[in-house]
């Protein structure tokens, strides 16, 4: 295996983890709404449930897909960038 082989599985990987990741941050912003509505309807016990899980489980969630898609950017346009230098030549 060369290594452009396992820097396409490496980036396919982490592609498919923020994928999965993003599709996780969905379904907690889904719960979040849920939560508001049953607060303002005299349930206060799902949205006390969001905010136990807020800290520990969604912000590093929502750190890790922020955090992923600013590094997948830099790195496309690093590569635009060292490929249209090569191109110039």
């Amino acid at each position: 295996m060369n290594n452009k082989d396992i820097g396409s599985k490496l980036f396919k990987s982490i592609d498919n983890f923020l994928v999965i990741n993003l599709f996780i941050v969905i379904i907690f912003a889904l719960f979040f709404i849920f939560s508001i509505l049953m607060e303002f309807n005299g349930y206060p016990m799902f949205l006390s449930n969001f905010r136990k899980i807020w800290n520990p489980i969604i912000l590093p969630l929502i750190t890790i897909l922020i955090t992923g898609a600013l590094v997948n950017g830099i790195f496309t346009w690093l590569r635009n960038q060292l490929h249209s230098e090569d191109g110039d030549i």
